[in-house]
């Protein structure tokens, strides 16, 4: 093919996409104006439907044949349907701030992007927001596949007369950052004190002089790594941006699947979404055989168990709770049948929230 041949296809592909972007503009404009009247026909107030956003999402990256990965499908829509959203209400999202956290990549990842976020200096204080509704949703870190459960969230999770409505998985990708240019300039790193976990190893052969000190957040530590010429921060690329610091190193993880789990909670439940999760927490009765009577209903109504945590009570020394996740809605048949039969046998249990399972 020569120059001209090439211009000529340059230029009929380019057509092609400007007539496509028009076609696209009118389709999305179509989405808003029925995303806007079904709006007008509910009468709960709730614009967030996890479960609906879910199914629509699944169906999507179901019939996605490319070159488009899923993610970025899935990517594109949620930003369709948060921008269809804000037609009927702008919603207001705490997470863990400030800016640059990765609380704040998880929210904007399951919302499309925030248009009112909330940052809050504490996971105390994203609850208190929800409780209080002075927003509308909340975003907690809940456990790491690393460094394991956030007992915090855990802890609160048995106060709240929140709901859990959806869960989002996070890869989580460590940097260095720095004003410096030069890594061997570094005498101090910064990083919240499950990040500094996370990149254990790494640091040890990278930098293994270097003074580290753990902060509130992997925000904080950027901030601080811009006061100090010999300072660096393990963040995210985002917190690079936001503080204008340099990238001397990129996925500074020991693990790459590294991934953070984190809820998203609110005031209200969640209706059957066709592949849910349901999130219980119990204690069992102080006698032999107790934690497998708990346990034995699950097997007995098939429903698969997903997830089993301990953690001390705080009521009495030596007495745990128990945090199970499992597969099913609370309103499966199955699901419904094995918590009638746990409610028998525990002597305290609460469900925290069934919603849809974490989608790419």
């Amino acid at each position: 093919m020569n120059d001209h041949q090439k211009l000529n296809k340059l230029k009929s592909c380019r057509d092609e996409i400007d007539a496509l972007d028009n076609e696209l503009l009118q389709l999305v404009s179509r989405r808003a104006q029925l995303a806007h009247e079904i709006g007008s026909l509910k009468d709960d107030g709730v614009i967030y439907r996890p479960e609906r956003e879910a199914q629509v999402l699944r169906r999507l990256t179901e019939l996605n044949t490319g070159p488009l990965s899923a993610e970025a499908v899935t990517n594109i829509f949620r930003s369709i349907m948060s921008n269809c959203r804000a037609l009927e209400k702008e919603l207001s999202v705490a997470f863990l701030g400030p800016l640059g956290t990765f609380s704040e990549e998880a929210a904007n990842k399951q919302f499309g992007g925030l248009s009112a976020p909330i940052q809050c200096s504490s996971i105390d204080e994203v609850f208190r927001q929800v409780e209080t509704g002075q927003a509308n949703y909340g975003v907690v870190p809940v456990e790491n596949s690393t460094e394991g459960a956030v007992g915090r969230t855990l802890d609160l999770l048995m106060q709240t007369s929140l709901k859990i409505c959806g869960e989002i998985e996070l890869a989580v990708h460590h940097n260095l950052l720095s004003k410096q240019v030069d890594i061997k300039q570094v005498s101090k790193v910064y990083s919240h004190a499950q990040s500094l976990a996370q990149c254990h190893e790494w640091l040890n052969k990278s930098l293994p002089n270097v003074v580290r000190e753990s902060v509130i957040s992997n925000a904080e530590a950027a901030k601080l790594a811009t006061l100090s010429d010999g300072s660096a921060a393990i963040a995210s690329k985002r917190a690079a941006e936001l503080f204008g610091l340099n990238i001397l190193a990129e996925n500074v993880e020991d693990d790459p699947k590294n991934t953070t789990r984190f809820l998203v909670l609110s005031q209200h439940d969640v209706a059957v979404s066709g592949k849910d999760k349901t999130s219980l927490v119990m204690t069992a009765k102080n006698e032999p055989g107790a934690m497998l009577a708990l346990l034995n209903p699950l097997a007995q109504h098939d429903v698969s168990m997903t997830k089993l945590e301990s953690r001390p009570s705080r009521i009495g020394m030596w007495e745990y709770v128990f945090f199970v996740d499992i597969e099913g809605h609370y309103q499966d048949p199955k699901v419904v049948a094995a918590i009638k039969e746990i409610e028998k046998r525990a002597s305290f249990l609460k469900i925290l929230g069934s919603y849809p399972v974490a989608l790419i």
